[in-house]
């Protein structure tokens, strides 16, 4: 009797699984959210830096137009500028197209259609971006020279390219909202009168308007971060832009072409790490929208 209740009493092999899987769950998020924070850290105290030890004022980092670190100018303006230039530029364009190609695919053309293109789709998503960045230096940039003038770089050639490359990625994103609108909405549509297309405009798209917004914040979020297919087609050039057709040149290409010409603390250094600061808190932004937008979906 005695070692019948205490084998009752002792913990099971299922509860000793369970236990080792919350441990390693738990110690996982600890790790996860040690990095995470010891990344936030890092960047944090290299971006002050260059106010902190250096002297420069915040408001003139920010405002100031004249980037030359040689001779101790910080402006960081024009950067921001042509940054968020190319992230709205390519956000306006790619989502009405997004949007365009995925009702087509879902309310439209025949549901094989989807299984031929959504390899395709997927496809283009992976495709690295060096690849987005030759093909905009050997096709975009040249054309674009032809028909405007001048070298082809700037702003509308980053901008093309990165349409290019977030144009699947939103496609995919508004094809899952799509079909995540529940079949009986279409049917209720369908029994009161209304036509496809006045059921695809004021039933199917309003339920599923926080997906299209999340695709394009989401789409906006990698277009202010990309550096490499930006760096090959805009110039590179740190003057605030007066057209599209103008070199100029984002944070993210400064930081790639000028991170391995400086010393570690020196304020040109300090001066790209603040650089940094701006991408991350940017890209904080982004995910507190895309968050924002999803919880008011679900509401």
């Amino acid at each position: 009797m005695d070692d019948l209740k205490k084998q009752l009493s002792q913990p099971s092999i299922e509860s000793k699984q369970e236990w080792v899987g919350k441990l390693i769950s738990y110690l996982a998020i600890i790790l996860i959210g040690g990095l995470v924070g010891t990344i936030l850290i890092f960047l944090t105290l290299k971006g002050i830096a260059l106010f902190k030890d250096n002297g420069v004022s915040i408001w003139h980092f920010l405002t100031s137009t004249d980037w030359q670190p040689s001779h101790h100018h910080y402006g960081a303006l024009p950067m921001i500028i042509t940054s968020f230039s190319v992230t709205v530029f390519s956000g306006i364009i790619a989502l009405p197209l997004a949007l365009v190609v995925a009702i087509a695919i879902t309310e439209m053309l025949p549901k094989k259609t989807y299984q031929y293109l959504q390899p395709l789709i997927e496809l283009l998503v992976g495709i690295p971006s060096v690849v987005y960045g030759y093909l905009g230096l050997t096709v975009i940039v040249p054309n674009l020279r032809q028909v405007f003038g001048g070298t082809g770089f700037g702003i509308l050639a980053a901008t093309s390219v990165l349409f290019l490359m977030i144009l699947p990625t939103m496609t995919s994103m508004i094809i899952d909202s799509l079909q995540a609108v529940p079949q009986k909405y279409r049917q209720a549509s369908a029994g009161l009168g209304a036509t496809r297309w006045q059921t695809i405009s004021r039933v199917i798209i309003p339920s599923a308007k926080s997906g299209i917004l999340t695709a394009m914040v989401f789409g906006m979020a990698r277009t202010f971060g990309e550096a490499l297919a930006v760096q090959m087609v805009i110039g590179n050039t740190t003057i605030v832009p007066k057209s599209l057709m103008e070199s100029s040149a984002t944070l993210t290409s400064v930081l790639t072409t000028g991170i391995g010409n400086t010393v570690m603390g020196t304020a040109s250094n300090n001066a790209l790490w603040s650089l940094a600061l701006i991408l991350l808190v940017m890209s904080l932004t982004f995910n507190l929208l895309m968050r924002l937008v999803s919880k008011k979906g679900a509401r």
